[in-house]
């Protein structure tokens, strides 16, 4: 997994220590000096991670990591202070300003890249949900206001939690006012799945490598896919924390106990749930009559046009053009009603197959357009295969019989900067090539295609698709 770093230090033996690691395992790096050139890199270079020093002199890390979580255009940035203080209190005091992780001086290889791999995954989800609301905002649709900071009335899970500590544990995060209840690691999952649950908490004192099982098993189904997974474990399980964190795991704490340091982890991990639900479920409810095709339920093309132009303001997008093959045919022999249920077949078919950070939008009568944040042209052409085979799949069922679907696409990978008219245009005269090579099949945009684009599009004639 790939990703932007950001390393803060004011000691420059430091920042190139870590540039070296992070080089070595292919993450694109920059390096800021100062609590200020580290507050300009984050606004301008928009990082993944910010690995930030915490003793720096002028601004240290605390500050710099309160500014960046109240800048909305970096708060969503997940911050690991790097730092050689080892005290509870501390990481307290920096879990209070905005932080997701600490990782101590000299700084192990295998810690850092197994905190890298877990943060990024939910960054990677949280940067979708705001290139939809940037997208949104765009369109003149204001997402409502994110939830406030207060965690109290919240359900925490407490699974396995040793007779010993429990006590303790529940009464720190009581005086939070969160909701507690206890599980054992058999009967987690089913409880889990009922879905009200806000973080759950698994300690892997008695289980170990068999409680982490749980955490693969929550990760696999939708209902607790997105569900805060802190770990609880003593210093001799470094090895199964790091797993646990491959596995899914959000965050950890380490005996001995720091219940403050619980608290704060606590509250975070619930206020990053809250938050990407709120992005997730309020933002699509306000979009939904703005930018929803109310025959597919699918965007529409006023929606995906604007996506794409955001996208490519930042980064690179493959879009697909995608045309159901000699609808009109559908129209002709079976009726317009036969034709709409042709349509929300194929627009099924294609949301089931693409991806989650992908917009499929119908695009106007009988065709419709993907748009693929970050996405290599090999793994594009993979996809936009998987669609077609997809939309093949078994025969419609229409009210005189049934109807088989295939449908022809054409594909155009843009760089960051590209026109979206232009990389629409390229993609449609992929398409048009597919059309004319037989159907059911799909095309990349050529150079020439491009070179047309560019150009004054020329008005095409109707005929059959």
């Amino acid at each position: 997994m790939t990703a932007r770093i950001l390393v803060v230090d004011d000691i420059a033996a430091n920042r190139r220590l870590l540039e070296a690691k992070l080089l070595g395992e292919y993450y694109d790096v920059a390096l800021a000096a100062s609590g200020p050139e580290a507050l300009d890199l984050a606004a301008g270079w928009m990082p993944d991670v910010i690995l930030l020093d915490v003793m720096m002199p002028g601004l240290d890390g605390y500050e710099v990591c309160r500014r960046l979580k109240a800048s909305p255009a970096t708060a969503h940035i997940p911050v690991v202070m790097v730092t050689a203080l080892t005290e509870a209190a501390e990481r307290v005091r920096g879990l209070d300003a905005g932080a997701d992780d600490f990782l101590s001086k000299p700084v192990d290889d295998a810690t850092l890249f197994a905190r890298l791999r877990a943060l990024l995954r939910v960054k990677q989800v949280m940067d979708a949900w705001h290139l939809r609301a940037d997208t949104a905002r765009a369109l003149g649709v204001e997402a409502p206001p994110g939830p406030g900071v207060g965690v109290a009335g919240r359900r925490v899970l407490l699974i396995d939690v040793v007779p010993a500590e429990r006590a303790a544990i529940e009464e720190a995060l009581a005086a939070d006012g969160l909701r507690l209840e206890g599980a054992a690691t058999a009967g987690a999952l089913d409880r889990l799945a009922r879905g009200d649950c806000d973080l759950a908490l698994l300690d892997l004192a008695h289980e170990g490598a068999e409680a982490l099982r749980l955490a693969s098993r929550l990760r696999a189904h939708a209902a607790t896919r997105d569900l805060p997974l802190l770990l609880l474990a003593d210093p001799g399980q470094r090895d199964l924390v790091l797993r646990g964190f491959d596995l899914g795991a959000n965050d950890h704490v380490l005996r001995p106990l720091d219940t403050n340091e619980l608290r704060a982890r606590v509250r975070n991990q619930i206020r990053r749930k809250r938050y990407q639900e709120r992005l997730r479920e309020d933002l699509d409810r306000s979009l939904m009559l703005a930018v929803t095709d109310p025959l597919t339920g699918l965007r529409n093309r006023r929606y995906a046009r604007r996506h794409l132009e955001t996208l490519l303001r930042g980064e690179g997008a493959v879009v697909l053009m995608i045309d159901v093959d000699r609808f009109k045919s559908i129209n002709d022999a079976h009726g317009h009603a036969a034709g709409d249920i042709a349509l929300r077949a194929v627009a099924d078919r294609l949301r089931d197959a693409l991806r989650v950070a992908d917009v499929v939008a119908r695009f106007g009568g009988e065709e419709f357009m993907a748009v693929m944040p970050s996405t290599r042209a090999e793994e594009a052409l993979l996809i936009a295969e998987r669609l077609r085979v997809s939309v093949e799949g078994p025969p419609v069922t229409i009210p005189d019989g049934a109807i088989s679907l295939s449908v022809s696409i054409g594909m155009a990978a843009a760089v960051a900067g590209a026109s979206a008219e232009a990389t629409i245009a390229a993609a449609d005269a992929a398409l048009y090539r597919a059309k004319r090579a037989g159907r059911n099949r799909v095309e990349i945009a050529r150079p020439e295609d491009w070179d047309a684009a560019v150009r004054p599009a020329e008005k095409r004639g109707g005929g059959e698709g």
